[in-house]
């Protein structure tokens, strides 16, 4: 049985975490996979937008303890930094689908998505701290950017787990459905966001990221200058064309 399952269909593309009896532990076999995938992915162009998930009662437990039992315990950072660039780089909106469990690796593989939607079954926890290892894909640095600084240290310190709901209240997830809605509310959105011109989301996707990872200040001064280049590439018939495709979409919806 293969531990990563992935199908693109009409410029959606699924992967799907595939080892439910370990809760979709992350294996050095599942890390390699997943790599490999969004590598794939990046270049692949009948794939615009990717939905991340888990198979059965998990999104990720985290790391394999029973694999470390026998090779040892890395940092996150040492035994997979392929796997964080491979899915930040993918240069393509990733939904994260959070079915269940995300534990540690599992969590920080959540929140190296773009939107974050939950079941009501999801839990999310950091246990770093209890493991005595420190996390090395980014959660130390993006939990706080999700729900604040005093939030993310309570769950990194405590290692407790935190539910769909409050998850929600907290802005970490955008909002919680059923098990029975999850999938399908998330298609529905990626093809929402299919609706968008694709220059022109990607180009949104990169500044909110760079603004990020730079600050304020520096993200409006980039702002400004890729708005100007990309200002320069559209034509204004084009631009007239795409503002009444907008606003006949708006009519629809009211």
């Amino acid at each position: 049985m293969s531990v990563l399952l992935s199908h693109t269909d009409e410029g959606v593309t699924i992967v799907t975490l595939n080892r439910p009896e370990q809760l979709n532990a992350l294996s050095l076999e599942l890390r390699a996979a997943l790599a490999e995938e969004f590598t794939r992915l990046a270049t692949d162009s009948a794939s615009e937008i990717i939905i991340l998930t888990g198979s059965g009662r998990a999104f990720s437990a985290g790391l394999d303890l029973k694999e470390l039992g026998q090779t040892g315990l890395p940092s996150e950072g040492a035994s997979g930094p392929d796997l964080h660039e491979a899915i930040r780089n993918v240069g393509k909106p990733v939904i994260g689908a959070v079915n269940g469990f995300a534990v540690t690796g599992g969590f920080e593989i959540a929140l190296m998505c773009d939107i974050l939607i939950a079941s009501d079954q999801a839990r999310f926890a950091d246990t770093h701290v209890r493991m005595g290892v420190v996390p090395g894909w980014g959660l130390s640095q993006r939990l706080s950017r999700a729900i604040g600084s005093s939030r993310a240290r309570e769950l990194s310190f405590t290692g407790k787990y935190l539910d769909a709901l409050t998850a929600e209240r907290w802005g970490l997830v955008n909002r919680v459905l059923s098990a029975d809605e999850l999938m399908p509310h998330c298609l529905e959105l990626a093809r929402e966001i299919q609706a968008a011109d694709r220059a022109t989301l990607k180009a949104v996707q990169h500044l909110i990221d760079y603004s990020l990872d730079h600050g304020l200040n520096t993200g409006l001064a980039y702002e400004d200058k890729v708005s100007t280049e990309h200002a320069e590439n559209v034509s204004s018939s084009a631009l007239e064309d795409r503002r009444g495709k907008v606003m006949g979409a708006g009519r629809q919806q009211n």
